[in-house]
């Protein structure tokens, strides 16, 4: 091939040319999900843990994404500051008492960054700012915890099988209960017999208040009970008068 031919050179052009606007386009797309053409200020939070986070995540306000993860530093031991880019078009509706959490897209998405809307009433959050954080929680907790669940959850399936496998078989008071025809009927007729000595008591408690023994005993309580009625009654008419 002649790399000196006129055709030749005028594919070169096209080729250089085409590769600089791809890679002006790529830097475009990059920048502006990255929010490098965006005027931008920063905030930070301080985490005991941040949970995978990493720098370039992005941060969210509103379910919408306002800004990336700029910078993750460790300070001490107990303590990691991850500091924010956020675009100064939403300063105005993040206040000082919005918090700053560490979530994820998803179950298994990426860790993100996300800030809490403040109250009507507070301050807008001036650049630097560092706002308070509640920390993540871990999958690996989660996951434990939903073990820990499904061992009790296991143990109470065992327990019921045995209940149900003993009513079916006959053993205990409540098979007893179910398939015995006789047991039930033997029940049906204590509880006649508590109805009746129940109704029979109360035939006897009111042959007693006209018996002339008990007779100024019931006078005494009767009376007592009217009195307070009426005691009561002027109690609440007075308050309706206040």
């Amino acid at each position: 091939m002649d790399t000196h031919s006129e055709k030749f050179k005028i594919r070169l052009g096209a080729f250089i040319v085409g590769g600089v606007l791809l890679f002006v386009l790529a830097v475009f797309v990059i920048g502006k999900q990255k929010n490098l053409f965006d005027p931008v200020y920063k905030l930070t939070a301080t985490f005991f843990n941040v949970s995978g986070l990493q720098v370039g995540n992005n941060v969210r306000f509103s379910g919408i994404n306002v800004g990336i993860v700029d910078n993750i530093k460790i300070i001490n031991d107990s303590t990691v500051r991850v500091d924010m880019l956020i675009r100064k078009n939403i300063k105005e509706f993040i206040k000082t008492d919005s918090k700053v959490t560490i979530g994820s897209e998803g179950l298994i998405g990426d860790k993100l960054v996300t800030i809490s809307q403040g109250s009507a009433d507070s301050a807008e959050a001036p650049a630097g700012r560092e706002l308070a954080s509640t920390e993540p929680v871990e999958t690996d907790a989660i996951m434990a915890s939903l073990q820990v669940t499904a061992g009790h959850a296991e143990v109470i399936s065992e327990q019921l099988a045995e209940i149900m496998y003993k009513v079916n078989n006959g053993d205990g008071i409540l098979s007893r209960l179910i398939q015995d025809s006789t047991m039930a009927v033997n029940l049906d007729a204590t509880m006649l017999n508590l109805r009746t000595s129940t109704k029979g008591l109360s035939e006897n408690m009111e042959a007693a208040k006209h018996n002339f023994l008990f007779k100024g005993y019931f006078n005494k309580k009767a009376k007592e009970k009217e009195k307070k009625l009426k005691e009561e009654e002027k109690e609440k008419k007075d308050s309706d008068k206040k």
